[in-house]
């Protein structure tokens, strides 16, 4: 037990603190629906990675990656809206995901856990992984964070003034696509997005500078970790959707209380 509950926690822990400052430009770019697509397509990465005898995570980062410059290409051309480019990605590769999961008979997939999460189980090569995903991701975001700021208020002015709102979107999208990868085993394909938007949610609130939402959202995502792990430990609920419920609860506690943003 003293080994078992520092992984779990240094698991939750890192997914949550990367979470919270993504979380926050997707609440501000109203991105909801593209964290549930690149979610949805994890299914199809787990099976592949499967058949193909590679690491989930890595198989599922590389899907959602192709799924991320999918979508930026394809909105380039402007055929077709947003949000009807994305639920055709999110169904499309759900349901070939189910579909190659038929042909697998003699492989058994743990299916519950990938969609839900399954923390619990978390080894030191999952720690590797997370941490090591989440410090590039976070490396990166840093590098990134004026010019994408820049961009996410005015996308239009911040082309004048040079800055390149192309590639930034793609890099955005794809460190999405490499969070969602690496959290995988803390909330599940299918919750994810929830531990990216509630949070972030949570803390806009709160929060009078974007710099304080994201850490904001940071510390919030970490709460709900401990919270949602001790409610798993306590009343032996699932512990993916156990850390969920206590991000609702706190947002909806925090929606109870005065704003100091003024958002």
């Amino acid at each position: 037990m003293d080994d078992f509950l520092p992984r779990v926690l240094l698991g939750g822990f890192g997914v949550a603190l990367v979470a919270g400052p993504l979380g926050a430009f997707i609440v501000w770019r109203r991105m909801a629906y593209f964290g549930d697509t690149l979610s949805h397509a994890g299914l199809l990465g787990v099976v592949l990675g499967t058949v193909l005898g590679i690491n989930p995570q890595l198989s599922v980062a590389i899907i959602c990656l192709g799924v991320a410059l999918a979508l930026v290409l394809l909105q380039r051309q402007q055929a077709l809206a947003t949000d009807t480019l994305l639920g055709i990605l999110a169904h499309t590769t759900l349901s070939l995901g189910l579909v190659a999961l038929a042909f697998l008979e003699t492989v058994r997939i743990d299916l519950v856990s990938y969609l839900f999460g399954d923390i619990l189980s978390i080894n030191t090569t999952d720690l590797y992984w997370i941490w090591g995903g989440n410090l590039l991701t976070l490396g990166i975001l840093l590098g990134l964070w004026r010019p994408l700021l820049a961009a996410t208020v005015h996308e239009e002015l911040a082309q004048v003034e040079g800055v390149p709102v192309f590639q930034i979107r793609l890099a955005f999208m794809l460190l999405i696509a490499i969070v969602i990868a690496v959290a995988m085993k803390v909330v599940g394909i299918l919750l994810i997005t929830s531990l990216l938007i509630i949070p972030a949610a949570t803390a806009r609130r709160f929060a009078r500078s974007p710099e304080g939402m994201a850490l904001l959202a940071s510390v919030f995502g970490c709460l709900a970790v401990g919270l949602g792990l001790w409610a798993s430990l306590r009343w032996d609920t699932p512990a993916g959707p156990s850390v969920v419920v206590a991000a609702a609860s706190l947002f909806v506690l925090g929606s109870s209380l005065p704003s100091r943003s003024g958002n």
